[in-house]
């Protein structure tokens, strides 16, 4: 019992997550890479577009040959041809007087260095057009490689790959791309009073909720939930279940049974399961004081509290940091913040971090919006539901005035 409870820091908690290696690559398909974090940088080998094409329906001229033209006084251009969309206009090539009949995203003649709009010109006759507006050199056009020229970096490794990122590494020839696998989360709820959610539960039951939860939040987080129901409060039982999700998994999350009770065995499991070292029992933070973390080499062994408010804050704090750690974006939150004013006094205790379930309210003045708590019992379902994040307070703050402009981390 004297290894219970020996409270660190949320900030020490997650230093600890530095010594826990990103998950190695593997080659995935561009077209299933979508949120998915590049291993390695990624360089062009070909320039995009591959040839100077034309932003605009019109003619491809000399920029030279249209200086000085006005509505009053027209260049007249001889018009040796039609490029055709899906045609090379490698074929032609102007010479001084000369013009190209071009549509949008055709390819330029050769010496052609500008489009004038089909708007600024006029059929002169059948072989000539008259330009009444002048253009620069590289107007209307996209130059070859200007959009990346070879050996131009595309994406930094830890980027996490967007639509337009898939997009442009289809328009280069990249087919596949090396991706962080993604972390595997074994998932684990423990207590005898403990039945299916599809289960009617009898005197004395509830259902599982913290197996929707937390495979809910890590599919969101980019893993890979892997849900393995529900164990009695049986120790033998629990050891045999958790040593066999591990070797599948690269973190288990067992719920439940991580305080100090004569029925909550999570410490004693972890503490027995063959290569295991245990890092932390305990965490200054409410709710989620219970926490236990342990380690098998690169793989992470979460025991969080079983009220389900308490395993969500616990799993924002400290799980995902962990899972965007072996996922190569390091060990941070990565939840979207704003800036909200406090509606009331939020009481607070000096020695502890305080996640407060807050409801954010517009303001119709433009301000920032007001953080109203939604307090309840960690137990309790509602304010989770009504709550659109958490507000912080920090270890050294003893609550917060109303008023107070405040951080609050929004749920995904």
């Amino acid at each position: 019992m004297n290894d219970f409870f020996k409270l660190i820091s949320p900030s020490d908690f997650v230093a600890l997550f530095t010594d826990f290696a990103p998950l190695e690559s593997e080659m995935v398909a561009v077209g299933t890479a979508r949120g998915r974090i590049l291993a390695e940088e990624l360089v062009s080998s070909e320039a995009l577009p591959p040839f100077s094409r034309s932003t605009m329906d019109g003619y491809a001229v000399r920029a030279a040959d249209t200086f000085g033209c006005s509505e009053s006084e027209t260049a007249l251009l001889t018009v040796i041809g039609e490029i055709a969309m899906g045609a090379s206009g490698q074929a032609l090539s102007l010479r001084p007087g000369q013009a190209a009949r071009i549509w949008t995203g055709g390819e330029l003649p050769q010496k052609a260095d500008a489009v004038v709009m089909v708007e600024y010109t006029q059929p002169f006759d059948e072989e000539t057009v008259a330009i009444f507006r002048p253009v620069a050199p590289g107007e209307n056009v996209i130059r070859s490689g200007e959009d990346y020229a070879p050996g131009t970096a595309i994406l930094d490794r830890g980027s996490c790959l967007r639509p337009q990122d898939l997009g442009v590494l289809s328009g280069l020839g990249i087919t596949s791309v090396p991706v962080y696998c993604r972390p595997r989360v074994a998932i684990l709820s423990t207590g005898d009073e403990l039945v299916p959610a599809d289960q009617t539960p009898p005197p004395g039951k509830i259902r599982d909720i913290n197996s929707t939860t937390l495979a809910a939040l890590v599919e969101e987080t980019g893993g890979i939930a892997l849900v393995h129901g529900i164990c009695g409060d049986d120790f033998d039982r629990m050891l045999a279940v958790c040593t066999e999700a591990l070797n599948d998994a690269d973190v288990l999350l067992l719920s439940g049974g991580s305080s100090v009770g004569q029925r909550d065995f999570t410490q004693r499991v972890f503490a027995a399961m063959p290569g295991n070292q245990m890092l932390v029992h305990g965490v200054s933070v409410r709710p989620g004081k219970p926490t236990i973390l342990a380690r098998q080499g690169n793989k992470a062994l979460f025991g969080l509290p079983g009220h389900v408010a308490s395993a969500l804050v616990v799993f924002h704090c400290f799980v995902r940091p962990l899972l965007r750690q072996y996922s190569g974006l390091g060990a941070t939150l990565g939840l979207r913040t704003v800036k909200a004013i406090t509606a009331q006094q939020i009481p607070s205790v000096i020695g502890r971090e305080d996640y407060v379930r807050v409801r954010l309210t517009p303001q119709d003045n433009g301000a920032p919006p007001l953080a109203t708590p939604v307090y309840g019992k960690s137990g309790l379902l509602n304010p989770l539901v009504r709550a659109d994040g958490l507000l912080p307070i920090g270890r050294d703050v003893e609550g917060l005035d109303k008023g107070v402009m405040s951080p609050v981390l929004l749920f995904p």
